[in-house]
């Protein structure tokens, strides 16, 4: 159909519209749900019996399929640009007031300039994603394996399906300009002391790393600054690395802050130039 000359032209189309657009078309822009119960991370994880040397003909080429598996996420997730990633439990439904409030800051977010990155599952998942989703964000979900059957939620727009936890908890650091956590289980902790982790130990930059909901996370913290830090276990500073709120507002702000900051290090990068690293420290 030919463009009416007395219209103007519409502006490009952005990437996240693109992506979307290209999700209506599809389904799923893209998506590897049928891959099976296979569960291969278990089975990389399973001890082997040291007579029998199986492994031998069969982990060499798991490493390949890890490999593949890093590829096409990185594919997938180079373009798209600032983006937060929201943990939380999948055992909660709509009628769960932190159910409301993750769809909130899904919207919130996305009104911000900020893809929303989840585990594509449900519950909070689904909660974030929909908000996103709804106020016209680049809703993301990096779904895995499980022994139970676990969908993609109907609001993602950028769906990719992982066999291997390690390679999904990767895109979600290498792709967020910051963490929030909502009230979640064992799945949810190992995503929050991660991210701790990294960060303390300087793996990655000023990483904003944010627990939503105050009561639900005090008993960690009470048990975090004593006995653990009263115990030295951890630094002075180490729960300065987190920030506990209940305000949609705060979180947004928190993760504009990251992103702003990001920008202004990479135009002082860009005005310095390359800078070339020594090839051994001065004696």
């Amino acid at each position: 159909m030919k463009r009416d000359p007395e219209q103007p032209a519409q502006p490009a189309m952005n990437e996240h519209a693109r992506l979307r657009s290209e999700r209506r078309r599809s389904g799923r822009l893209l998506i590897r749900e049928g891959v099976g119960l296979q569960l291969e991370d278990r089975r990389l994880l399973q001890p082997e019996p040291y007579a029998d040397v199986g492994f031998l003909e069969t982990d060499p080429w798991r490493a390949l399929r890890i490999v593949a598996e890093f590829i096409e996420g990185f594919d997938a997730l180079a373009r798209l640009g600032p983006a937060v990633s929201i943990f939380g439990s999948a055992r909660i439904g709509p009628g769960d007031p932190m159910f409301a409030a993750a769809e909130r800051l899904g919207g919130a977010l996305a009104g911000a300039g900020f893809a929303v990155i989840t585990g594509g599952g449900p519950g909070i998942m689904e909660a974030a994603n929909k908000g996103c989703h709804g106020a016209g964000g680049m809703s993301v979900g990096l779904n895995i394996e499980l022994p139970f059957e676990q969908r993609t939620n109907p609001y993602v727009d950028l769906a990719v399906a992982f066999r291997y936890f390690f390679v999904r908890k990767t895109m979600f650091v290498k792709y967020a300009q910051g963490f929030i956590i909502f009230p979640g289980g064992f799945g949810t902790l190992d995503e929050l002391f991660e991210s701790l982790t990294l960060v303390q130990t300087g793996k990655i930059e000023h990483f904003p790393i944010v627990l939503f909901g105050s009561k639900y996370w005090s008993g960690l913290l009470r048990w975090l600054r004593s006995p653990v830090a009263r115990q030295h276990k951890i630094g002075p500073g180490d729960l300065d690395l987190v920030t506990v709120t209940d305000e949609i507002a705060e979180v947004v702000r928190i993760m504009e802050q990251s992103r702003d900051a990001a920008l202004a290090r990479r135009r002082g990068d860009d005005r310095k130039g390359p800078r070339r690293r020594p090839l051994s420290a001065p004696s």
